[in-house]
């Protein structure tokens, strides 16, 4: 995993800390609703939930499914 974190048109996604998907959704290869299956079994971040209407994903593990979404796996 690179040290520096994703761009896009001078947006980047910080390597450490948390995000909600509004907030990564340009770096995602697959549609909100697809990203919360793949979430549901296994194959995308958890989400990891603050409150009843604030879900966040863990930057860290983003980055993790961002560079391989094929292969990646909940540890």
């Amino acid at each position: 995993m690179p040290n520096t974190p994703l761009t896009t048109n001078n947006i980047s996604l910080p390597i450490h800390g948390c995000s909600r998907w509004s907030q990564f959704k340009l770096f995602s290869p697959f549609s909100r609703e697809t990203f919360r299956k793949l979430s549901i079994a296994g194959k995308a971040p958890q989400p990891i939930r603050m409150g009843i209407r604030m879900t966040m994903y863990s930057n860290a593990e983003l980055h993790r499914f961002l560079a391989d979404p094929l292969n990646y796996r909940v540890r």
